[in-house]
């Protein structure tokens, strides 16, 4: 599975597409330097795969790679983070 990525310095998205379909996508606006995840779906097509756990991870290895911090307001995104918790902390803002 391929996980795309858009930014277009304001906002932007990491998401799957299935068939010429998106069916996941994790959302972001930039505040400041930092980015605060507003928004995570996935359809039923990837419903329990872990697909949602995989765009969240690549906003964190985006987030390292660009010396960003990540406030998730989405309460999947938060989920997540306070899952991994120490693993995810270097990102957190």
């Amino acid at each position: 599975m391929d996980i795309n990525h858009e930014d277009d310095g304001k906002k932007g998205k990491f998401y799957v597409i299935l068939n010429g379909k998106e069916e996941a996508a994790m959302t972001y606006v930039y505040a400041g330097k930092n980015f605060i995840i507003d928004h995570t779906e996935v359809s039923e097509v990837f419903k329990g795969q872990g697909v949602g756990y995989k765009l969240v991870e690549a906003g964190v290895n985006f987030a390292r790679e660009n010396n960003i911090k990540i406030k998730p307001l989405c309460p999947f995104a938060q989920a997540v983070f306070k899952k991994k918790g120490p693993l995810y902390a270097d990102v957190l803002y």
